[in-house]
């Protein structure tokens, strides 16, 4: 979401004589755009100033901007803790940019976190893709409805809105035009979405199967999903859309009921697992990520047993785990923690774990050839990058001309997170 909205914020900004500089040394102005999801995101944004003060000490002082979900949740004891500060503008605010920068420019210190997604959404034209990546992010829908106890999403990004399936779909004739081969929908509950209109209800699986029917369009992606959405449209997708690829990042959070009571998760581990038996059924080959808070208040070890279960028993790829941390305002904020050592054992555990079933993904696809969608050129080298159907980057010698294409490449060799190979000569079914 964050990458979707600062380059919205860049084209905002070309528009009144700014222009993004890979100089950050030597800048005018400084943008800082923030998640509040991250473990201690508050701290970092202080920590970064502190880097950008340094830097300036003896130049000209930038325009320090704080925009996102931060910028949304703390915006007055930011601006009182860190006079450094000069403009703070909450996620569904950036469309006034231009207006509150000029303002400042005129001697004015700003702040803007009002909520007011529609006008944010109606404001823009449509994403142009002017870098010509070849994966792009296209936001469907914002806010979340599910208040997690842990959570500060609704509070920062508000209610959930969905856009109109249409401006979407212009959207993604625009990106396509201009080189996307690739699409992931996103949102914070992105399987939530629902547009209505003329008595008809458009869903995400709708916008899949309207994108699938662009012929440049190679590849298409969703997150961040919610058990609680995995419909039966939705999954159906995955046995009729060529296109839709294998791979499905589900958050679960832990494999504890209890623990996901306690959370306000709205679903139970079995109807989870549930929905990954479905999909398996449809496709045995698609692999599953998923997200675990590790010593969320409650969590006993027989909890923490459950969620090493679980992760056994679907075995997991690319997932992430964090030890909890409180977000001020939500209901988990106040409850007691868990010792911090007996956290920091059960995220070894859990990531030796996660790591293992990654790795033996990875090792899997040695010998064999992968399907590979070429992003990019590897600065200096002669080598390309790209990602393989499941998110692993792949890594091999080639042209630039193949930048956009899909790639038969036999991989040779791996790491954790790399697949490293040759581009295959014979023609090969690729995995």
């Amino acid at each position: 979401m964050n990458e979707y909205d600062s380059n919205r914020m860049y084209d905002m900004v070309e528009k009144i004589g700014f222009y993004k500089s890979e100089d950050y040394e030597n800048v005018d102005c400084y943008v800082l755009n923030t998640c509040h999801i991250r473990d201690k995101a508050k701290d970092k944004v202080y920590h970064e100033i502190g880097r950008v003060k340094k830097i300036y000490k003896n130049k000209k002082k930038p325009i320090m901007i704080i925009s996102g979900c931060v910028a949304q949740a703390e915006n007055q004891e930011m601006i009182k803790r860190e006079p450094y500060i000069d403009i703070i503008i909450g996620p569904q605010s950036y469309h006034k940019l231009n207006d509150v920068l000029n303002n400042f420019i005129e001697n004015s210190k700003n702040e803007e976190t009002e909520f007011d997604t529609i006008a944010k959404f109606q404001f823009f034209g449509k994403v142009e893709n002017k870098n010509k990546k070849v994966s792009t992010f296209l936001t469907i829908q914002e806010g979340c409805d599910k208040f997690c106890h842990f959570c500060v999403v609704p509070y920062t990004r508000g209610p959930e809105y969905s856009r109109p399936f249409n401006q979407i779909l212009n959207e993604a004739e625009q990106l396509i035009k201009n080189g996307t081969r690739e699409i992931t929908l996103l949102g914070q509950n992105v399987n939530a979405y629902s547009f209505k209109e003329k008595n008809k209800e458009y869903r995400i699986s709708n916008l899949i199967n309207e994108l699938e029917k662009y012929s440049e369009l190679e590849r298409i992606r969703y997150t961040t999903s919610h058990p609680k959405d995995m419909t039966d449209d939705l999954i159906d997708c995955y046995s009729t859309n060529k296109k839709l690829m294998p791979f499905v990042h589900l958050p679960i959070q832990s494999g504890s009921n209890k623990i996901l009571k306690l959370m306000n998760r709205k679903h139970t581990v079995e109807e989870y697992i549930s929905i990954i038996e479905r999909l398996k059924k449809i496709n045995s080959n698609i692999k599953f990520s998923s997200d675990f808070i590790i010593g969320y208040p409650g969590e006993t070890n027989t909890d923490f047993d459950h969620t090493i279960s679980l992760i056994k028993k679907i075995k997991f790829v690319n997932s992430f785990s964090f030890i909890f941390s409180p977000r001020p305002g939500t209901k988990a904020s106040t409850l007691d923690l868990i010792d911090r050592d007996v956290t920091k054992t059960r995220l070894l555990k859990i990531q030796d774990l996660l790591f293992k079933f990654q790795k033996e993904m990875n090792n899997s696809l040695v010998n064999k050839t992968v399907e590979a969608l070429v992003e990019n050129k590897i600065k200096g080298e002669n080598k390309l990058f790209g990602k393989n159907k499941y998110l692993s980057s792949v890594i091999f010698e080639g042209d630039k001309s193949n930048i956009g294409k899909k790639i038969n490449v036999k991989i040779e060799s791996c790491n954790q997170n790399t697949l490293f190979g040759k581009i295959e000569t014979k023609k090969m079914k690729a995995a």
